[in-house]
């Protein structure tokens, strides 16, 4: 076999479709979610229910198992932790495995060219449930790496299936899990400190027990459709409401999350083909910067978001992390009729809600929003600390509440 004959398959290799499509990947939707929750919450029927129908709407995913679970299934034994200090040498080997099992599979997602979804059995956050803040973010800074970067920077979403044993109780069961041993009372004390260690994700989903499982499941299928961009008919939204004045984190009887966010629009596009399926879109990029009760930043993420309104009045979301560069890069394409947003956001949980307080500090210093995840019309509870003035409505008058609208500079200006 002559050189040439043998430098035409290396360069094939070289520059494959699957390294070429790598490459081209941010051109492709690729979504990576997190299934957490407590003990006996219904993640392991939860994955299986979304994997398929993504799948059958053309998604291809792969679903990155539980890195304990697969340690407890071969050999590991809950004995090991008899050992002093075992338990922080298995999360950190957990959290490592973690990191390395999620970036290969994206790769392999990546490679395939096509819409995809990472579903993760718990994430890299989940340590925290078990060892406790200090401790975990010790582990975290050792690789260089902040909270924020782990939660927020690294998920699109995160949906915390509630264990039975908090609303659920008589369906309470270990028995499809012999990696698991926990009482009632800890499951109940673990989802407390895992919804703790997500606390703060712009989109974390809390799905409870108020109703049946299947219930609980649809909710977590139709939250999914809607993150990766499907159009159904979605009973799930956002409640707004205005509040009388920003609020005084003195009197929160809760932990809260603190974070600096800038809002860039790009130019709107009015789609004049009648044909077509979308009316209306725009777009923006953020910058969602981590602000500690010290004052100090913890760290900053970036993302675009596509917002499209279908003819038929429901509004389509598309979200992507994206980095650094390329969030300075999009600042050059800025809808210059439209002002910078810029917003403290104060998130926090309250009986199984997750909640965000968006500040305004330009260009309406003062203004603000509270936005809760709920079921239709369903009453929302509220925290008691919030001076709230009343609930918004989707009437035009209400309109000039939101951010885009915000944004907008007046001609006479």
């Amino acid at each position: 076999m002559t050189v040439e004959e043998t430098e035409g398959p290396l360069l094939e290799r070289r520059d494959s479709e699957a390294k070429r499509n790598i490459e081209n990947s941010n051109n492709v939707p690729f979504y990576r979610v997190v299934l957490t929750g407590g003990p006996c919450g219904g993640k392991t029927t939860a994955l299986s229910r979304v994997s398929n129908y993504l799948r059958e709407r053309g998604f291809e995913v792969v679903m990155a198992p539980e890195v304990f679970t697969i340690l407890a299934s071969n050999g590991m034994s809950m004995s090991f932790f008899g050992t002093q200090g075992m338990d922080e040498v298995i999360q950190s080997t957990v959290l490592d495995v973690q990191l390395a099992l999620e970036t290969g599979i994206e790769n392999i997602l990546k490679a395939r060219g096509k819409p995809a979804v990472l579903l993760c059995d718990r994430g890299a956050m989940d340590g925290m449930a078990y060892m406790g803040s200090d401790r975990f973010q010790r582990l975290v800074e050792e690789r260089g790496k902040d909270f924020t970067e782990l939660r927020e920077g690294r998920y699109n979403a995160v949906f915390h299936m509630v264990t039975a044993a908090d609303g659920a109780e008589e369906y309470y069961t270990l028995d499809n899990n012999e990696a698991r041993s926990e009482s009632p009372e800890l499951a109940r004390e673990l989802d407390q400190n895992s919804q703790a260690a997500w606390a703060g994700h712009p989109r974390l989903y809390i799905l409870d027990n108020s109703t049946d499982f299947e219930g609980k499941l649809q909710k977590l299928v139709e939250s999914m459709a809607k993150l990766v961009g499907l159009p159904i008919n979605l009973n799930r939204s956002t409640a707004k409401f205005l509040l009388k004045s920003p609020p005084d984190l003195e009197t929160f009887t809760v932990d809260y999350h603190v974070f600096a966010v800038e809002k860039v629009y790009f130019s709107s596009q009015t789609i004049t083909n009648p044909d077509s399926f979308y009316k209306d879109e725009y777009s923006f990029v953020r910058k969602r910067t981590h602000i500690l009760k010290d004052g100090s930043i913890a760290g900053s993420v970036y993302g675009v978001t596509q917002v499209q309104e279908t003819s038929d009045g429901h509004v389509v979301e598309k979200k992507r992390i994206i980095n650094k560069r390329e969030y300075f890069a999009s600042l050059k394409q800025r809808d210059l009729s439209r002002h910078e947003i810029r917003q403290k956001r104060i998130s926090f949980l309250y009986k199984h809600q997750s909640f965000n307080i968006h500040v305004y500090e330009k260009p309406m210093e003062g203004l603000c929003i509270l936005h809760v995840q709920v079921e239709g019309e369903d009453k929302v509870d509220l925290p008691p600390f919030l001076d709230l003035e009343r609930r918004l409505t989707k009437s035009k008058e209400d309109s000039k509440y939101s951010a885009y609208a915000v944004s907008l500079i007046n001609k006479d200006e």
